[in-house]
This record gives structure tokens, sequence and C-alpha cells, in this order.
């Protein structure tokens, strides 16, 4: 029998994201989970190193991150405004990224299947936090970067998202807003 979930990841690159928006550039979801699994290991380092918190190990936070959007590729990127238009859309997108999970899960060698279930479930309930918050932040700079390129569609999405992250509450995420995101609007040269 054939194990067709590494064959699937590799589709993750075909599934852009922001679908409802004008891109100036497109970002398919491999890309995402490769900067939300760069922003949450920053994340639970920042936590445990600079701010004394206790926290997930970071290196399960970088394999999370980078499966945490896995169910996509089944499910395609259903956009934030509808994901989240009421209780019940949300409740059963949930069932669906669920079932799309488990899916992914069944296409691998069963004595794998334990080892990925946390990731691609986001079942751990230490990591989600930050992962969640490295995910909102890898959206604000999204949006900084249209911005940037002067695309003021991102305008309200860059303030809806900069409310939710502070509303995280979060201090490892209030730290990294503080001292790390003003670079993401420069340019090369800037830099």
């Amino acid at each position: 029998m054939a194990n067709e979930f590494y064959a699937l990841l590799g589709r993750m690159r075909y599934i852009t994201r922001w679908g409802l928006m004008r891109n100036t550039f497109s970002e398919n979801i491999q890309e995402h989970s490769h900067q939300v699994a760069v922003l949450a290991h920053a994340l639970a380092l920042i936590r445990q190193k600079i701010l004394g918190l206790p926290g997930p190990d970071p290196e399960r936070c970088v394999v999370a991150a980078l499966y945490h959007d896995a169910s996509e590729i089944l499910t395609g990127d259903l956009p934030t405004p509808i994901k989240y238009y009421n209780p019940d859309i949300k409740d059963a997108y949930k069932q669906v990224e669920r079932i799309a999970g488990e899916r992914l899960l069944a296409m691998l060698p069963p004595e794998l299947e334990e080892s990925y279930a946390s990731f691609v479930l986001e079942s751990d309930e230490q990591v989600n936090p930050i992962v969640k918050a490295a995910d909102k932040l890898s959206a604000y700079i999204k949006c900084i970067e249209e911005q940037k390129a002067g695309n003021t569609e991102f305008d309200s999405a860059a303030q809806q998202t900069m409310a939710a992250m502070r509303a995280m509450d979060r201090p490892e995420l209030a730290w990294f807003i503080e001292n790390c995101l003003e670079p993401f609007g420069r340019n090369l040269d800037q830099l």
C-alpha cells in the first residue's frame, strides 16, 4: 500500500492564502507554515529565555507549526471572515478540519500515526497557544508586506489582526511586537 501522506504535504505549495484579497504577491500554505514555524520557535524561546516563563519545548512548537495547516491540503484555505462568521460555522469547520486531519493520518504507516497525531490534529494544549500566536503574527507580517508594496487592501486586515494579537494577551508575542516587528516594514537596503 502506498502511503500518500508525504506526497500530499508536497502539494501545500499549490494552496494559496488570502483568497478574498487582492495580493501584490501570493502566499501558499507551505510558505506560510515555514514562517509560522520560525515565529513559533522564536516565541517559545522568548517566553523561556528572555521572559523567564515556563512554556512548551521550542522544537515541538516548530514541528506543530509546520503541520498546523496540513488539513488544508484536503479542505483548501477557508478565508477567515467566513471561517469565523458565526459560532456554528466555526464549529462545523473545526469538525471538517479534524476529519481531514484524521484522513491524512490514516495515510501514514500505522507505526507513525501516533507520532504525527498531536501536530496534525493540533491537540497539544501547551504548544497550540504559541502556534496560534505565531499564525496571527505571520498574518500581520503579510499585511505589513502588502502595505509596504502600496496595497491598501490590507489596511483593515492589519488593524484587525493587531487587535486580535493584543487580545491574545501573550507576553512573548507582546515582546516580539515591541522588539522585532518594526524591521519587517523595511526594505533590504534598510535592513
